[in-house]
């Protein structure tokens, strides 16, 4: 191509034309940039809407103060890091369907710098000072949790729940399950065990119900006194067994087979 100056030597700085196989094409060139691109002591500066066909490289790309930067695709934005090799390092995809971020690890803090979330291969680290779950089933966790708090927000109701498999809380120094301002309910299909290897078992209450417990026959067929003694078989069944003068567990001893 040659370089064709259709101006006087005065006016050249404001409009240039370019020679090419079409015929003589006019360019804004001045000695400032061309068209919407100026040059600045401080690099490029772009005005208006841009399209860029192959790589940009650059070292820092900026709007306006004040302004919005946005970066417009048809397909996707992919934004990459590479080292000195140009292997890839970190990589971050903005697609129709979806936003992915390819690296060793993933962290989201505030401006002061706090951790609000991380993930790597090992784990996923959940920093903020509360968790909450807003959706409508509520959380599924295929495998462990570990936490030192788990609660309900104020007025609501806390289940933990496994539909097919078991449930099971450890901690090596106790575990906690308090309800302030209501009741707590566990329910099972089969059993429900309360096992303590070396210590006990305290029931602290003013009333503690066994509604359901069964009962041994009658030692005289005509009482009709509502009063039972509570015994326990060798296997630790507790049964009813209708009070008499003395001990009747040993006439009932049938409901322990």
């Amino acid at each position: 191509m040659d370089w064709i100056s259709k101006m006087p030597q005065e006016q050249y700085a404001h409009r240039s034309t370019m020679q090419t196989s079409e015929g003589p094409q006019v360019m804004n060139f001045t000695i400032d940039g061309m068209g919407n691109l100026r040059i600045t002591d401080k690099g490029l500066k772009l005005e208006g809407d841009s399209e860029f066909l192959k790589p940009l490289y650059a070292k820092e790309i900026r709007s306006r103060p004040g302004n919005p930067l946005y970066f417009q695709s048809a397909r996707n934005v992919t934004v990459n890091i590479l080292n000195e090799k140009t292997k890839v390092l970190t990589r971050l995809v903005t697609g129709p369907q979806a936003v992915e971020a390819h690296s060793q690890k993933f962290e989201v803090k505030t401006l002061s710098g706090k951790l609000l979330f991380s993930a790597d291969d090992n784990e996923v680290v959940v920093g903020a000072e509360r968790l909450r779950v807003l959706g409508a089933e509520g959380t599924v966790f295929p495998k462990s949790i570990e936490t030192p708090n788990v609660r309900a927000d104020p007025f609501k109701e806390l289940r933990l729940e496994s539909p097919t498999r078991a449930l099971v809380m450890e901690a090596p120094k106790g575990i906690e399950i308090n309800a302030e301002a209501g009741s707590l309910k566990a329910t099972c299909r089969t059993e429900l065990r309360l096992e303590s290897k070396d210590g006990e078992i305290t029931l602290n209450s003013a009333k503690i119900k066994l509604p359901n417990l069964p009962q041994g026959s009658s030692s005289s067929a005509g009482s009709r006194q509502k009063i039972y003694e509570l015994c326990v078989c060798p296997n630790g069944r507790l049964f009813l067994s209708q009070a008499g003068t003395s001990s009747t567990c040993q006439i009932n001893t049938s409901v322990c087979l």
